[in-house]
C-alpha cells in the first residue's frame, strides 16, 4: 500500500474485533513473484498455520499467489496489525534463511475487509482459492499447490 494520505487514513481507522471474520491481503515488495517457487510459498503457509496453532487466528481459507496472498481468518486475539506484522516478519526471516535474500519481501501495510456473519463465507472462501484460476496459473483448482479452505 503506498504511503498516500488515503492509505494513512485506512491504517489510522483500522479496528479489529475478536471473533470477527476478515479477509486480509498483502503484496510482495514491488509485486515481485517470489512465490512462483512453491518451496518459498510454503514458508508463508507455515506462518498461517503457526498463527492458527498459537490461537491468534482461525484460518478459514488462504491462497499464496506469486506476488501476494489472501487470507480469510477469524481473529481470535490481538489486532490485525499485530497478526500481519508477525506473519510478515516471520515469513521474511524464513525466506531470508532459506534463500539468502537480502531485499524486502513485503510491501508496507495490508488491506483488510471485515465480513458480516450473515455474508456467505463459503462464497468468499471460493473467491480466495479461485485466484489461481482467474489469474490463468492453472486450468483447475487442484493443480495449484498453495491454497486451502476448511470447507474443502
Amino acid at each position: 500500500m503506498p504511503d498516500s494520505p488515503a492509505a494513512h487514513r485506512l491504517r489510522a481507522g483500522r479496528y479489529a474485533e475478536a471473533n470477527r471474520i476478515y479477509l486480509l491481503t498483502t503484496n510482495t515488495h514491488d509485486r515481485e513473484p517470489v512465490f512462483n517457487d512453491v518451496v518459498i510459498g510454503r514458508l508463508v503457509v507455515a506462518q498461517f498455520r503457526a498463527a492458527h496453532d498459537q490461537g491468534f487466528a482461525n484460518s478459514l481459507a488462504w491462497v499464496v499467489m506469486p506476488d501476494h496472498f489472501h487470507w480469510l481468518i477469524e481473529l481470535q486475539q490481538g489486532s490485525l496489525s499485530e497478526l500481519m506484522q508477525k506473519t510478515k516478519s516471520l515469513s521474511t526471516k524464513a525466506v531470508k534463511l532459506t534463500t539468502g535474500r537480502t531485499t524486502s519481501l513485503w510491501q508496507r501495510g495490508f488491506h483488510d475487509r471485515a465480513l458480516r456473519r450473515d455474508e456467505d463465507l463459503v462464497k468468499m472462501a471460493r473467491y480466495v482459492v479461485a485466484n489461481p484460476l482467474r489469474a490463468g496459473l492453472v486450468a483447475k483448482l487442484g493443480d495449484y499447490p498453495l491454497w486451502d479452505a476448511i470447507w474443502v
